[in-house]
């Protein structure tokens, strides 16, 4: 694959003796926004969490195989995995701003890794709130707890605080399902943007998201993926029968 950025190799996981996801192999490009869709339970979910370590240390999960991000494997066991999960940034379903300022909650991270100077705190805490468009509106309310925002504010608080600390990789969980359609078309823009530098991997259960926003698509089912891609031809033109029977609405 051109542009290739992420590259996933014989992955399963299982929680206990159940197979969440088995021997999954898949090439994601770089600066692009891909789709991970398919039925519930299908392990869309479990494939995300696979590409932060999320799962790690949770009583009878096992996981095998491999995932390079720029040809490295963050699977093996001697890689930093504070540093993984900085790489590869995690926006939940519902936000989860911290239980401090506006201003706090995009400097955690960075009081954490960085030790940054209160001046250029400063600078990064505005640039990342004028990315996520927040900045006009909570510039006079800084120092106000971020419980305070709106739902669809807070999502987009969340991830400016998982930008400050410069991953390489958006990860997103159902990001726009606990949104309004104004907060939702929000966050829909802000991806097309940030893709310009990031690469953007989200589960959506919507489809229609899927068409209108992704670049490429993953379609699970039982835990295999089935069927991956530039969207435009998945749906246009799926090559396996069961990602056609998902798209026409047969399998739910």
């Amino acid at each position: 694959m051109k542009n290739k950025h992420i590259e996933v190799k014989n992955l399963s996981v299982f929680y206990g003796s159940f197979p969440a996801l088995r021997q999954i192999n898949l090439s994601l490009p770089k600066n692009q926004i891909t789709a991970i869709i398919g039925p519930s339970g299908c392990g869309k979910t479990t494939l995300l969490r696979s590409f932060n370590r999320l799962m790690e240390g949770m009583k009878g999960v096992k996981i095998s195989g491999e995932i390079f991000v720029d040809d490295q494997n963050i699977l093996n066991n001697g890689i930093d995995l504070i540093r993984v999960r900085r790489m590869m940034g995690l926006i939940s379903q519902r936000p989860s701003p911290l239980p401090m300022s506006i201003y706090e909650n995009v400097a955690f991270g960075l009081r954490i890794w960085n030790r940054v100077p209160r001046k250029e705190l400063d600078v990064i805490v505005e640039r990342y709130l004028r990315v996520t468009h927040l900045w006009d509106e909570v510039k006079d309310r800084l120092k106000e707890p971020a419980s305070l925002l709106s739902i669809g504010q807070q999502q987009r608080l969340c991830l400016a605080r998982g930008l400050a600390v410069e991953p390489k990789v958006i990860l997103a969980d159902e990001p726009t399902s606990a949104l309004d359609p104004v907060a939702s078309q929000n966050i829909e823009d802000l991806f097309r943007e940030l893709k310009q530098s990031y690469t953007i991997i989200f589960v959506t259960h919507i489809l229609r998201q899927a068409k209108r926003l992704a670049d490429n698509l993953v379609f699970m089912y039982m835990g295999e993926a089935v069927e991956s891609g530039p969207s435009e031809g998945i749906f246009n033109s799926p090559r396996e029968a069961l990602t056609k029977k998902y798209i026409q609405g047969d399998i739910s």
